[in-house]
């Protein structure tokens, strides 16, 4: 795997957990995932797989109860 280095976005082993009263769920677990400047990519997945949690992870803004780990 790369090691981020000169890569525009690169995240290591994102995990992120909600915490209902119900319990905790994990959204993420320690997903990874590198970028760099000359590439184009697609992130594609089922409803419900966590395409919209890694992104508002990446930019800092996931949801209460939610917590990047």
């Amino acid at each position: 795997m790369h090691d981020g280095k000169g890569a525009i976005l690169h995240v290591e082993d994102l995990v992120v957990t909600f915490h209902p009263s119900t319990g905790t769920l994990t959204a993420l677990d320690h997903v990874s995932l590198t970028v760099n400047s000359s590439e184009i990519v697609g992130l594609v997945g089922e409803s419900g797989c966590g395409k919209s949690t890694l992104a508002k992870a990446i930019l800092v803004i996931v949801p209460s109860p939610g917590q990047i780990v």
